[in-house]
C-alpha cells in the first residue's frame, strides 16, 4: 500500500499568533514585529476565523498619511480609504479569510495561496476554528526529506510495482532530491509512467529517466 501524501497538518505550525476584533492598530503592528510574521488571523472568542489583517491592510493608513486623494480615486479605492480611516482589526481584515483544512493536499494549499497572492492560509477545523497556520516556507518542508527516504519510496512505490521483473537491474538513485533512473526493463511502455509516478513523490525536485527496454521485434 502506497504511503499517505503529506497533507497540510504535517508541516503547519500550531503555534499561532492572533488577534481578536477589537484588537487596536498599535496592538497587531506590535504582533507582527514581535513574531516576525506578516499577517495574523483574527478570531472570535473560542477560535473561529472570521478574517486576516496583513501588512498590505495596514499599509494603507501610511500610504494615505500625508496624500489628499482626488474623488474618483476615492471611489476607485473605497475598501483602501475605509481602513485608512480604521483603527481596529475587525475593520482592517481582510473577510471572509481564505482558509485550508487541515487535511488539504499541499498542492492546494500552494494553489490557494498563488490565487488569492497570500503567503500564509489559516488551517481551521470543519467549525471554523484555527488549528494552525501554514506558510509558503512550511510548504518547501518536505524537500528536505533525506535522499535516502526519497530513494526507498521510489524504489518500492515505483519501481518495485511498475517492474515486478526487472526491478532487480533498475537503479535508484537520488542526489540533493533529483533522481536518476537507469537500467533495462522489460515493458518500453511503463518508462514514461515511471518518470511521472517518481516525480509526484512529496520532495522530489526532478527526476532523470535513464531506463532503456530491449528491441522488440
Amino acid at each position: 500500500m502506497p504511503p499517505d501524501p503529506f497533507v497540510v497538518a504535517d508541516v503547519m505550525t500550531t503555534k499561532v499568533v492572533a488577534v481578536l476584533p477589537r484588537a487596536d492598530f498599535k496592538e497587531i503592528v506590535a504582533a507582527m514585529e514581535r513574531w516576525k510574521v506578516s499577517a495574523v488571523p483574527v478570531v472570535e472568542r473560542g477560535g473561529r476565523v472570521v478574517g486576516v489583517v496583513s501588512e498590505a491592510d495596514l499599509l494603507v493608513k501610511e500610504e494615505f498619511h500625508d496624500h489628499r486623494l482626488g474623488l474618483v480615486e476615492q471611489m476607485r479605492r473605497l475598501d483602501d480609504t475605509a481602513k485608512a480611516g480604521s483603527r481596529r482589526a475587525q475593520d482592517l481584515m481582510t473577510s471572509p479569510a481564505v482558509t485550508v483544512p487541515p487535511d488539504a493536499s499541499l498542492p492546494r494549499a500552494a494553489r490557494l495561496m498563488a490565487a488569492h497572492h497570500v503567503k500564509r492560509l489559516p488551517v481551521v477545523d470543519a467549525a471554523g476554528t484555527v488549528r494552525g497556520i501554514v506558510s509558503r516556507a512550511d510548504l518547501l518542508k518536505v524537500f528536505l526529506r533525506p535522499d535516502d527516504d526519497l530513494a526507498a519510496e521510489v524504489r518500492s512505490e515505483v519501481v518495485d510495482h511498475l517492474f515486478p521483473l526487472s526491478a532487480g537491474q533498475i537503479h535508484v538513485r537520488v542526489d540533493a532530491g533529483v533522481v536518476t533512473l537507469s537500467g533495462e526493463v522489460r515493458d518500453r511502455a511503463r518508462i514514461p509512467l515511471a518518470a511521472r509516478l517518481a516525480r509526484a513523490v512529496e520532495g522530489v525536485v526532478d527526476v532523470r529517466c535513464a531506463l532503456t527496454a530491449p528491441d522488440q521485434e
